[in-house]
């Protein structure tokens, strides 16, 4: 589970719900069942006719996907590729076809080459791939950005209808307080759901789809990089530049000659 997902919506409800206690406030006046129905209510609703039926029913996958943590597999595909290029550069690219490969799109570039596609069709083919996968993404995550922007203006209509039944009320100005502190509930839902929930939610999707779309730039290298031949070693260089600093250096530690980590300071 991705513990900053998790712990960032709640350390925002928190923090808002205990200012409002410290101020004075009590619980129950921050609890409005017609301001929860109008915003949610009518977000839900804006949301569903601005995209379909089929994209919100979808919404608990992406909610699932945005607090799980997917694993960093690049270090892990840098020496699946590395091994496909060693294969290749051994037997020929003919080898490569009953290799088992576990990754679809490094599969289906591999499969590409076996073929003998042009080096530059089987960049154009995945890199296809990649920008309709991009587009599906933005699909998802943009669901929550659109919601992000109608749950304000959803507050602020359930403000104003929460005014117009309070100004039809004046013969009581006892009850004008409390009347117009409820009315101000659908603001305050309205955009702290938006702030604390929506949109960085959106933010957190659109963070994943980079991270896979940086995964399958390493795999388009690496496929052209094995297509066109290159030392495997070499290979290996360019790619793990794809990798943060500190693991990069763990796997030029790993990948260097036996004599080379024997010579280096702290050596065996």
């Amino acid at each position: 589970m991705d513990l900053a997902t998790i712990l960032g919506i709640v350390l925002g409800f928190a923090a808002l719900i205990l200012a409002f206690v410290m101020e004075g406030g009590h619980l129950t006046s921050l609890i409005g069942i017609t301001a929860f129905m109008i915003v949610f209510g009518g977000t839900f609703g804006a949301t569903l006719t601005s995209y379909g039926l089929a994209d919100m029913v979808g919404l608990p996958k992406l909610l699932m996907k945005a607090i799980k943590t997917p694993p960093d597999r690049r270090a892990v595909l840098i020496e699946e590729i590395v091994k496909l290029a060693e294969i290749a550069r051994r037997d020929g690219l003919l080898a490569l076809e009953n290799h088992p490969i576990e990754d679809p799109f490094l599969k289906k570039g591999i499969m590409l080459v076996v073929d003998g596609t042009d080096a530059e069709l089987t960049e154009q083919i995945l890199w296809a791939d990649v920008e309709a996968m991009e587009q599906r993404h933005a699909r998802g995550y943009g669901i929550f950005q659109t919601m992000g922007g109608f749950a304000p203006t959803m507050g602020i209509i359930g403000t104003v209808m929460g005014l117009v039944h309070v100004l039809s009320s004046l013969d009581d100005p006892s009850s004008l307080g409390p009347a117009i502190a409820v009315a101000f509930l659908a603001t305050l839902y309205g955009v702290a759901s938006a702030n604390v929930l929506w949109l960085p939610i959106h933010n957190k999707l659109k963070l994943r789809s980079k991270e896979e779309v940086a995964e399958r730039q390493l795999i388009i290298e690496g496929v052209l990089g094995i297509q066109a031949g290159e030392n495997p070693r070499m290979l290996r260089e360019k790619l793990i530049v794809h990798l943060p600093p500190r693991v990069r250096a763990a796997e030029q530690k790993a990948a260097a000659p036996a004599g080379a980590r024997a010579m280096a300071p702290g050596g065996e």
